[in-house]
């Protein structure tokens, strides 16, 4: 089975997974400890596992880990870093020159109501509106450019470039919290552009647990979509 280890997501951004320790196996090790047992047969310990998710036992599953590289635009990471059981390393633009790669959506969206629905911009308008962001990005990021070559702190030059610049950090997570960050961001109410990364964490997820993932969908998400 080919491992999904590096996923491109929108213009420049990508998930990819860097290390992994555990799996479904160590989820069933972990909670057959409390009987003083061990795994037992596939059959009995995917039992198991499902009984687990089935009834919100979900302890045994902090012993799966998860390490990705994560580049996405900063607006993303903001709402990436409200999932605060996990470890966050990131880019420092103190440190490093940010490069020219901005997040320019191929649709714009209408505001429409308050339950976060949209429609795409009318054609003639999102043509416009694009081309004028794609002008501000590049005057934002020459301007950050003068700033560096005459002398401003890395620091200050920064503040000029827009949210829309990409990003990068390590996002380590155990397997209970990467859960509960797939079933917020890969809900329909979650902002398209983070539920692109959400699906693709997924992807991951299925690849390298794959009774934990069917039972998530089965206990979790199909309960959440359904309201039970």
């Amino acid at each position: 089975m080919q491992v999904l280890n590096d996923i491109p997501v929108l213009d420049h951004g990508f998930v990819r997974l860097m290390d992994f320790m555990g799996g479904d196996l160590a989820v069933v090790q972990a909670a057959r400890v409390s009987f003083g047992k061990e795994s037992t047969d596939p059959e009995r310990d995917h039992k198991l596992l499902d009984f687990l998710l089935a009834n919100r036992h979900e302890t045994p599953f902090e012993h799966s880990v998860f390490k990705f590289h994560i580049k996405c635009p900063i607006f993303v990471a903001r709402q990436w870093f409200r999932h605060r059981i996990a470890s966050y390393n990131e880019i420092s633009g103190r440190y490093a020159t940010m490069q020219e790669e901005f997040c320019l959506p191929d649709h714009l969206r209408t505001q429409k109501t308050r339950n976060y629905r949209y429609d795409d911009l009318a054609e003639e308008d999102n043509i416009e509106l694009r081309a004028r962001m794609a002008s501000f990005y590049q005057s934002a990021y020459e301007l950050y450019q003068e700033l560096l070559e005459r002398g401003v702190a890395r620091e200050h030059a920064r503040l000029v470039l827009p949210l829309s610049l990409y990003t990068q950090f390590y996002w380590t997570v155990n397997a209970r919290s990467l859960m509960n960050f797939l079933s917020l961001r890969t809900e329909e109410h979650a902002q398209y552009e983070i539920r692109l990364y959400a699906e693709a964490i997924n992807a991951i997820f299925r690849e390298k647990m794959p009774w934990t993932s069917e039972a998530f969908g089965k206990y979790i998400l199909a309960v959440q979509k359904h309201g039970e």
